[in-house]
């Protein structure tokens, strides 16, 4: 059985909806509305197309930043003592710009290009130090080595390095190699270590 409202209770809610209509009848801006209906329809236009604005934003999903993986090194010719880059694949040492060493071997070594600066330009960049393959070790692939060893033991593995202004390659998984490897990435002043620069 329908719900049916008494019958005072419904006069008195005509009553009301009944009073309700005249007070907008005579509001002022009930007839100022009726003295502008384009200003009223330019308003609700814009208001429809910020709308739709709104709800495309939202259904576009946004821009992922690709990373760029770079497939490129940078190498360093040791007749001039200048920077190159090349494939990141290669295992120094490989030929160089300027060609070979006195000696007939290549004369491009792999360069760790360093910088504090988190845009870095030229002049905030520098070498930390310089890599070639050990041409005594026969096997120079990471997982050759024990597993037991460290990140740095097993990066080091069949690598000499050297500071620039050093003569000696020494074994980048020896205590003097880890002791270049700790000066290169201490912290400056403000506690930041260095990162690595990639070639573009």
């Amino acid at each position: 059985m329908a719900l049916r409202l008494p019958d005072w209770l419904h006069y008195e809610l005509r009553q009301k909806w009944e009073r309700l209509q005249d007070k907008w009848q005579r509001l002022p801006t009930r007839k100022w509305i009726n003295n502008r209906p384009k200003l009223i329809i330019a308003i609700a236009s814009v208001s429809v197309l910020l709308l739709l604005v709104a709800i495309i934003t939202l259904l576009v999903p946004p821009k992922t930043k690709t990373v760029q993986h770079t497939d490129k090194q940078w190498f360093y010719d040791l007749n001039t003592d200048k920077l190159f880059i090349a494939d990141k694949n290669l295992i120094p040492p490989i030929e160089a710009p300027s060609g070979p060493l006195p000696n007939g071997q290549p004369a491009g070594v792999r360069a760790y290009v360093l910088t504090y600066a988190s845009k870095a330009n030229e002049s905030k960049r520098f070498i930390a130090f310089l890599e070639t393959a050990n041409p005594d070790v026969e096997n120079a692939s990471p997982g050759s080595t024990d597993t037991k060893a460290g990140g740095a033991g097993r990066w080091g593995h069949g690598k000499l390095i050297r500071r620039l202004e050093d003569e000696q390659w020494v074994p980048a998984d020896s205590t003097d190699g880890r002791a270049i490897l700790e000066e290169a990435f201490t912290p400056d002043e403000n506690g930041e270590r260095p990162y690595y620069v990639r070639p573009k």
